[in-house]
């Protein structure tokens, strides 16, 4: 049964009539074809109305959304002949963080993402997305390895932010988190980010700090969520709407801003109504990106990642 969200109860509501309608006719042999086309109708009039018009709190939800895709669908769905690699070669595996290698439309490529997990079992399992040390220790072991062999790096990025354990502290979080921003800055081969759910601070730029940097339409990208937000700065939970706004973590806020390069688009009602083509618009997105990297050498990349990250917020935003 789909899930729905507190400001989609109206589509809710007819798109339950639409079943109650079929199933009728299933039942007793009427045609209701009519009914159900404008039953129909009235839903993606309603889909357009409210998407074309979410709040910052209403975009944190649908990036939330339970039946988004996550890390795992996108590398099932664009990557082919996809080898796992485990371990950090330190301390652990950390299943919130998953990389390998395999190949995207015809190259050879490095992945790396963090998954959240889709069910119960999988989301302990994956520790919500949220990654300790050996996690970003083992994405910075991969991102040497492309390196190595000359691998574009493609990155998912899904996390509320890493995990703030005092196990996860007491092993050196943010030296691990910040190791891996500087190997993001520093490998001479194409790295390219997208933010396909939740964005959330250094958990989220440890793996982003690319060279082209893609967001779906509906995620978000802030250095702190807006429930943290709201506790830091007014004390109180009924203030997280308008942290939501003021943290300017949509999409559309972060490019006016110069803080990513390109939206990707979602299907209609959000990439948990029609995964399935939301993760191909996202895969024709990462290869119109990658494919001018592909023959720059490996000094200009570095250079021009470098200098991309550095000069954020020393300027204004593009024009």
């Amino acid at each position: 049964m789909r899930h729905f969200l507190d400001f989609e109860r109206p589509i809710a509501e007819l798109e339950g009539k639409i079943e109650e309608l079929r199933h009728l006719s299933n039942d007793s042999g009427l045609n209701i074809a009519e009914e159900v086309g404008r039953l129909e109708t009235q839903v993606h009039r309603l889909l357009r109305q409210n998407y074309a018009r979410l709040t910052a709190w209403q975009k944190v939800l649908v990036a939330r959304h339970p039946e988004r895709p996550h890390c795992s669908d996108y590398i099932a769905a664009l990557i082919t002949e996809f080898v796992p690699l485990a371990g950090d070669r330190a301390f652990a595996e950390d299943h919130a963080v998953i990389g390998g290698i395999g190949r995207f439309q015809g190259h050879s490529v490095l992945v790396l993402g963090t998954e959240k997990g889709a069910d119960t079992e999988a989301r302990l399992k994956h520790n919500f997305g949220m990654a300790r040390p050996e996690g970003y220790r083992k994405a910075r072991r991969l991102m040497r390895l492309a390196e190595r062999f000359g691998l574009p790096v493609l990155s998912f990025i899904d996390t509320t932010g890493a995990y703030p354990g005092v196990d996860a502290e007491a092993r050196g979080q943010s030296e691990a988190i910040a190791g891996a921003i500087q190997t993001c800055l520093d490998i001479k081969v194409p790295l390219i980010a997208a933010i396909i759910g939740e964005g959330g601070s250094g958990g989220a730029i440890a793996l982003a700090a690319g060279n082209a940097v893609l967001m779906l339409e509906h995620a978000i990208y802030s250095v702190i969520s807006p429930e943290g937000c709201a506790s830091i700065l007014w004390r109180d939970a009924a203030h997280t709407q308008d942290a939501a706004e003021a943290l300017r973590l949509t999409a559309q806020d972060l490019l006016r801003l110069g803080v990513i390069d390109r939206i990707v688009p979602e299907p209609l009602g959000g990439a948990h109504r029609m995964p399935q083509e939301a993760i191909a618009a996202l895969g024709e997105a990462l290869g119109e990106a990658l494919r001018p990297l592909l023959a720059r050498d490996g000094d200009s990349l570095r250079a021009e990642r470098r200098h991309k990250f550095l000069s954020i917020g020393t300027t204004g935003p593009p024009a």
